[in-house]
């Protein structure tokens, strides 16, 4: 089959990738809980941070050398087209980790100045630190890597952009469901978040802004006290809720707040006018 025949059917790879997906990541999972020293028949089993760095680990190789051979067998292009080409990306990498940082920092403080929330302590642990680093760096490269980099991507091939776009938001908040204290709320906020990570990858089809942004959103939420999506993480700033609501995020954190859809809603707007002022830009030098 020809480059453009391969294109028509991208569709279709999304679909023949669910099955295999979940039975070579869930058993790169399985081994890696196993080496972890994890009781996996124990449903109340309480993982360090450490055991659940290992198993991310194998679920970075596991997500990656599935996805590495359908890039081969089934796209016939390499795996570094899937958005990992580095000449002049950056700032990309930069602003956003600063994007992140920003909104994490802007959104603490308007909660502390609200009285939403109260601050604790400092928890300074150099080594809970790097391994939440480390953790949130597989996080942001596995979920980008499959979520943008395969299925936006093929998406885009046979549906319009926006609608692959929209598609593609909507399973990054499926893959969520199953999380902590989430609610109906939660996954609209989950569905915006899919459309910021992937609205540059419309434009650029390469990964390193979304997952510098995905990044630095889970790492400096988790680091300044919130759960990321349901889910309890080390935190360098301990706060208190004394009234969980829709404003301070409540048990799921900063995703579960009114504040993180006005600034998913800004970044979105702001990241469209960049890209379609640059796009204006280019086509009249041309």
């Amino acid at each position: 089959m020809d480059k453009e025949g391969l294109k028509k059917g991208a569709w279709t790879r999304v679909l023949i990738l669910i099955l295999p997906y979940f039975l070579v990541v869930g058993l790169f999972q399985v081994a890696g809980a196993l080496i972890a020293g994890i009781d996996i028949m124990d449903r109340d089993f309480q993982q360090t941070s450490m055991q659940h760095l290992i198993i991310k680990s194998f679920d970075l190789v596991g997500t990656f050398l599935l996805l590495w051979f359908f890039m081969k067998k089934l796209d016939n292009e390499p795996f570094v087209n899937l958005g990992f080409q580095t000449k002049n990306r950056l700032n990309d990498v930069l602003i956003g980790l600063a994007v992140g940082l920003v909104i994490m920092v802007l959104g603490y403080g308007i909660l502390v100045s609200l009285n939403e929330i109260f601050f604790v302590k400092i928890n300074f642990d150099l080594q809970e630190i790097l391994v939440t680093i480390l953790l949130f760096i597989i996080v942001a490269v596995v979920e980008e890597t499959l979520l943008r980099g395969y299925i936006l991507r093929n998406l885009m091939y046979s549906f319009n952009k926006y609608v692959a776009l929209i598609v593609s938001s909507i399973l990054f908040a499926a893959m969520h469901l199953g999380n902590p204290n989430i609610d109906l709320f939660a996954v609209v906020n989950l569905f915006l978040a899919g459309i910021l990570l992937g609205l540059s990858y419309l434009y650029t089809k390469n990964l390193w802004f979304p997952i510098a942004l995905h990044l630095s959103w889970n790492l400096f939420q988790s680091l300044l006290g919130f759960n990321v999506s349901g889910l309890d993480a080390y935190s360098l700033v301990e706060f208190k809720i004394i009234d969980p609501n829709k404003f301070n995020g409540a048990a799921f954190g900063f995703e579960g707040s009114y504040l993180s859809i006005l600034a998913q809603i800004i970044t979105i707007i702001g990241i469209g006018i960049f890209y379609n002022k640059k796009k204006t830009k280019s086509e009249i030098l041309v």
